[in-house]
């Protein structure tokens, strides 16, 4: 017979299991359960915790705010559980086991990647599961463990480790500048390509200083994409200006491929935050991550403003 902490362990595994899948079927398979006997556990957990955890339907199944709550708590409980009995049965102080990441391309490309070398070297029994996209991902339904985010941060119950500040250059390729000419004051870009993004949260429109107050200005182009690395190679190309981060274009700047031009104009900074799940703490081997990381990357971005 299972002891009562035994029990709890293996509830929190089914009910993961139920939350990954969204399906009693599922689930059981997963953990060698019939339909039914997996549906059954689940409403005793809610019938001894008072609270509903997973909506049903017909047609599907949905974790309610107290299921993806019991979730995050239970896969921390999990996975410190898991990660002492490797530490105690094979020996293994250092952290173990599988994080999934978040960065927008830029980011990940030139602010995270050249520091993941040193981290497996750190930490050879982590794992890292890396997306890249500039598309913002809800934590929780992709299952990530730590994400990296520009710009304002939406309220929410996520957990954000301040890193820095990024600034924004609106830059051109020396090709271009000299076919088309340089922007020397905010209204000039009127008759400038203006690069921009096709995402629905991306607007044509670029905060500038012009005549000592701050406008929003619309800007036109003729190309569009869907991630700032895109941009970068377009403006590099000379197909019009971008208005980019500085670390996104540090390296193209010392080697003249992009220049800078309106910088009086340029005054819009961002933050820069690490966000993860977990409300006491995190799992150690994502503890790990951010402590490895953290120093790291405020360093490398206060590098790109020098």
């Amino acid at each position: 017979m299972k002891s009562m902490s035994d029990q709890r362990a293996w509830e929190m595994r089914v009910l993961l299991q139920v939350a990954k899948n969204l399906s009693f079927s599922g689930a059981g398979r997963v953990v060698g359960m019939t339909p039914s006997s997996t549906a059954k556990l689940v409403s005793r957990i809610e019938a001894r915790m008072g609270v509903r955890l997973i909506e049903r339907s017909t047609r599907r199944l949905r974790l309610t705010t107290e299921g993806e709550l019991y979730c995050e708590r239970a896969e921390t409980i999990l996975g410190d559980l898991d990660a002492l009995d490797a530490e105690i049965v094979g020996g293994a102080r250092a952290p173990t086991g599988l994080i999934r990441l978040n960065a927008s391309v830029p980011f990940g490309r030139y602010c995270l990647l050249p520091l993941l070398p040193a981290f497996t070297r750190t930490y050879p029994d982590i794992h890292l599961d890396l997306t890249m996209t500039d598309d913002v991902v809800d934590l929780y339904a992709a299952q990530v463990d730590v994400a990296f985010r520009i710009g304002k941060l939406a309220d929410s119950s996520l957990l954000a480790i301040h890193l820095g500040d990024v600034r924004r250059q609106l830059v051109g390729a020396p090709v271009y500048l000299a076919e088309r000419g340089v922007p020397r004051t905010v209204a000039d870009l009127e008759h400038h390509d203006c690069l921009g993004f096709n995402f629905r949260r991306a607007a044509a429109v670029w905060p500038l200083q012009s005549g000592g107050r701050l406008v929003n200005r619309e800007v036109h182009g003729s190309i569009v994409a869907n991630n700032g690395e895109t941009v970068r190679h377009l403006a590099v190309l000379g197909l019009g200006l971008a208005r980019l981060a500085e670390f996104h274009v540090r390296d193209d700047l010392r080697n003249d491929r992009l220049r800078p031009v309106l910088t009086d104009a340029m005054v819009d900074r961002e933050e820069v935050h690490a966000l993860y799940i977990g409300r006491e703490r995190a799992p150690r081997r994502v503890q790990a991550f951010l402590d490895f990381m953290t120093p790291r990357l405020r360093e490398s971005l206060r590098e790109s403003q020098g």
